[in-house]
């Protein structure tokens, strides 16, 4: 896979920033994580070479004077919110934040509940922590938030909310998803603190858009496509300029939101530590881009993905079509079409040519490997087996697993448990694979090809199941499908 960002220096001067960030409030400083910390795939994405745990990595330079406390909304308690990139709940992903935090020796001091209002469903969640041994506080929604600064900044504002007890220099405040509340929880503690003598700092790490690259760069692009779901957009921040008189970049929210953390920074401190919101961030990333063709191209695959998803969520049921309308746009002002995806066009001739359904794997050397649905394979088991063949110099014709190993399987899929799809998917045929490869060489040799698939590119031309779906996340392969249903 090409390489576009340097990991290694970001690691390096995004820690250096955040001591300095440190130091300047006086070694306490309340840091807003926006983004994923572990996990973050949409930045190793659009910055190829950039870990998805580049954030955690980073952050564990630091933590022997950091602790994590972790922000859940009371409001995606009650409606049971989902994370939809692990199907589990928000308030089930802040047990798992904390494990995963604790398995990598950070502190997690504790958990807060925000917006809350009485909710008897936070409250049971809240008796349900506490068995567990972990701190939990409780946050109150305040009328007017944020635009009511003279209540936000009193005793009925935040001085109303718990106050969290804290241990080290450095609080990183993060959370299973947006909206829940990060900020409001740092602009708290920061009231409450200097209430007790502490005058304490606060600054914001996140990563997307990248405040030092221009306003349509394909990076900050693929940003709003990510986020076209809460309608974050892109802007010149007009503060910066003001003060500085030089172009950053920054999003809408924070840009609509400065005026008012400034009222209440000078409410907190006399005046404010900061003249725009790009200066209360944190992010080097614009300067670790070692080729910027590399991440360009790599933007616009994932301009053309996010586009590809919404489509699937409307076919769904699950999306809206001002999504679909405003990544429509996204690809005009980045001047690329689906065509420009060449597996998705690949996939397509196929599919004209057989009449059935099809996909199309783009491989790192740009070989494209394109496949058929049959009556004993999916389309997606039978792009995987096309293209590790081709990978292992096999040859085409030769069929690595034989059709009475097939049959029986498919008899148990449909006869004992009841499915309606006799054909294998990609998991079934892995482990058929597997299976052979005891005692057929070939079928090794496929199989040791599956690492050389991550970061290439899949289009189908048709949905996939959630199975399939699951087996190419995992082998790290960027898929799209077109918003059609399988054929019978």
């Amino acid at each position: 896979m090409k390489i576009g960002f340097d990991n290694e220096k970001y690691l390096r001067i995004q820690s250096e920033h955040i001591k300095e960030r440190i130091a300047q409030f006086g070694n306490k400083l309340y840091l807003e994580l926006g983004g994923k910390l572990f996990d973050d795939h949409h930045a190793s994405r659009v910055l190829p070479g950039f870990q998805p745990d580049s954030k955690l990595r980073m952050l564990k330079q630091l933590s022997g004077s950091a602790e994590i406390i972790i922000v859940i909304s009371a409001l995606d308690i009650e409606k049971n919110k989902v994370r939809q990139d692990l199907g589990i709940t928000y308030d089930e992903d802040v047990l798992r934040l904390r494990s995963e935090f604790q398995q990598r020796g950070f502190l997690v001091g504790s958990v807060v509940i925000t917006h809350y209002n009485g909710q008897s469903s936070a409250d049971t969640y809240r008796k349900r922590l506490e068995r567990m041994g972990i701190k939990t506080y409780y946050h109150y929604t305040i009328d007017g938030y944020p635009n009511n600064v003279a209540l936000i900044d009193s005793d009925e504002g935040f001085g109303k909310n718990d106050y969290v007890e804290t241990q080290r220099p450095l609080v990183i405040v993060t959370a299973p998803g947006p909206g829940s509340g990060k900020m409001a929880v740092c602009l708290s503690q920061l009231y409450n603190e200097y209430k007790r003598g502490v005058v304490a700092g606060y600054a914001k790490f996140e990563t997307f858009p990248i405040w030092s690259i221009p306003l349509n760069h394909p990076i900050n692009i693929a940003y709003e496509a990510a986020t076209a779901d809460l309608g974050d957009i892109n802007m010149i921040d007009p503060f910066h300029m003001e003060a500085y008189g030089k172009l950053a970049i920054n999003y809408n929210r924070d840009i609509e939101i400065f005026p008012v953390l400034n009222a209440l920074f000078e409410g907190i401190y006399g005046k404010s530590p900061y003249k725009s919101p790009t200066d209360m961030g944190v992010n080097m990333a614009g300067f670790c881009i070692c080729d910027d063709d590399v991440c360009c191209e790599a933007s616009k695959q994932e301009i053309i993905r996010r586009y590809y998803t919404a489509l699937n969520h409307m076919a769904e049921g699950d999306g809206n079509e001002s999504e679909v309308q405003k990544i429509k746009l996204l690809l005009q002002q980045a001047k690329i079409t689906t065509d420009d995806r060449k597996c998705t066009v690949a996939a397509k001739v196929r599919r004209e040519e057989t009449g059935v359904d099809c996909s199309a794997i783009e491989l790192h050397d740009g070989t494209i490997i394109t496949a058929s649905s049959s009556p004993l394979l999916g389309t997606s088991a039978s792009l995987l087996l096309n293209a590790t063949k081709y990978l292992a110099g096999i040859e085409h014709d030769l069929k690595l697993i034989p059709q009475d190993l097939i049959e029986p399987i498919q008899k148990t899929k449909v006869d004992y448990l009841g499915g309606k799809n006799p054909r294998l998917h990609t998991d079934e045929v892995l482990v058929a694979l597997s299976v052979l490869s005891k005692h057929d060489e070939n079928c090794r040799r496929a199989l040791s090809q599956l690492p050389e698939l991550r970061g290439c590119q899949v289009h189908s031309t048709v949905m996939v199941s959630e199975v399939d779906r699951g087996i190419f996340k995992k082998l790290g392969i960027g898929l799209t499908c077109d918003p059609a249903k399988k054929q019978k």
